[in-house]
């Protein structure tokens, strides 16, 4: 009978790989927990309605991208492809949000069918942050400055950088649309595939297209910026100087907007050089229009989300996972005989009472001295307890380094725990 293999694009996270995503999330938790931010937890399955109704019956992840199914009660249903859709409908649904400020997050895989590629997968994890209630661009500014504390944190600093714009009301959007439409007509048979096709149904995702020709008719084309309303004009230009006043280096990217229709004014990519095409590690903007859309009160909103395949994939190009990012034991624990596996058992628990925060294995499942010694090495422990039934007898155990070239000494068991500790700490 043929194994079952994981569907194509939906990868397994093996042992040896969770512990750098551990790393990455508990510091966005920590970070996160720093700025007053409150996780939310949603279900990964919502009504096909509320993405058609907040994402754009017209963008790629609705027209093309998207898991819709029919449940049993002929409902349509579909794994959410992003989060901030979701985190609205239930922050409106629980009453969180009507003359509240709220700031809140989430983790969790989202879902979209497309071309599988390295740091891109039909499922795939992010982090989102989800602001409501705060008009101003002060609280833009609060999200990019804490992207960077997260980007220091994980050692990223110089890896990331920052480029915003201003995509303006969607009176303004609408009028340039008119005029981008206009000019773009003339050369239609010049345009890529994509954005011939995008013309007709988003022709603002033309701006961040990487055809050549079509960037260089792109060049003579009309500019979102002198488009905009008094209103995103004046938020864009605070915004510049919060981050200027924050020591926060930025490039203003006229060609940047976002590919989901709910976005206005603000918004931002962080991107790095050192993964190849696949460049922005976190995305996000202002969606003020969308709790309205959704059959909430106008609320103000702002988040963004990150791709944790792609944020762990540049850790590992440059070579930054942190040691303690791994996988490794602290101590590993053998039993040498059968009268000696309950007292290696207690021994262990001792250890892990006495020594919080250390990986304490112990060996079970038998074998000889050379097998268990074996499983020890394998384990990436610094230090073997060695329980045999001298040992026993005696009240004392072997201490064998395994990473060094020093010698196996012989510690009694009441001692045991403030050797290691001195041991483990250098």
């Amino acid at each position: 009978m043929a194994k079952i293999q994981a569907i194509r694009g939906m990868n397994d996270i093996l042992p040896e790989e969770t512990p750098v995503w551990q790393f990455v999330e508990s510091t966005a938790r920590k970070v996160l927990h720093q700025y007053g931010y409150q996780e939310i937890r949603m279900p990964v399955v919502e009504q096909t309605d509320l993405f058609r109704r907040s994402i754009g019956e017209v963008t790629d992840i609705v027209e093309k991208e998207m898991y819709t199914f029919e449940d049993r009660n002929g409902d349509s249903l579909t794994l959410r492809p992003e989060g901030t859709a979701g985190c609205v409908r239930a922050a409106e649904e629980h009453g969180l949000l009507f003359n509240q400020t709220r700031r809140l997050w989430y983790t969790g895989p989202m879902f979209r069918h497309e071309r599988p590629q390295k740091g891109r997968y039909r499922q795939f994890h992010q982090i989102g942050v989800e602001c409501f209630g705060m008009p101003g661009p002060d609280i833009d500014a609060e999200l990019l400055i804490l992207t960077a504390r997260f980007w220091e944190a994980l050692g990223l600093g110089n890896h990331a950088r920052l480029e915003i714009n201003s995509i303006g009301s969607s009176a303004a959007r609408k009028e340039f649309r008119s005029a981008l439409v206009d000019y773009l007509s003339q050369y239609k048979t010049r345009l890529d595939e994509d954005s011939q096709r995008r013309l007709d149904t988003n022709p603002l995702r033309i701006l961040d297209t990487k055809d050549p020709e079509t960037r260089r008719l792109l060049a003579d084309a009309p500019r979102l910026e002198d488009y905009l309303d008094d209103d995103s004009r004046a938020h864009f230009e605070q915004l510049k100087a919060l981050l200027d006043a924050s020591g926060i280096a930025y490039t203003v990217n006229p060609s940047l907007v976002r590919g989901l229709d709910y976005y206005g004014k603000t918004v931002f990519e962080w991107v790095t050089d050192s993964l190849g095409a696949q460049g922005t590690i976190c995305a996000g903007g202002r969606y003020d229009g969308l709790v309205e859309q959704l059959g909430g009160r106008p609320t103000t909103a702002v988040g963004f989300a990150m791709g944790l395949e792609r944020l762990i994939l540049l850790l590992e190009t440059l070579g930054l996972v942190p040691d303690e990012a791994n996988s490794n034991a602290d101590v590993y624990v053998t039993a040498m005989g059968a009268t000696t596996i309950a007292p290696a058992l207690a021994l262990a628990e001792t250890l892990r009472n006495e020594l919080p925060g250390r990986v304490i294995i112990s060996h079970c499942g038998g074998g000889s001295f050379k097998s268990q010694m074996k499983k020890a090495d394998k384990s990436g422990a610094r230090y073997a307890v060695i329980l045999g039934e001298n040992e026993l007898a005696n009240a004392t155990v072997g201490l064998k380094p395994l990473r060094s070239g020093e010698e196996q000494t012989t510690v009694t068991q009441s001692e045991l725990a403030t050797v290691l500790a001195d041991t483990l700490a250098n």
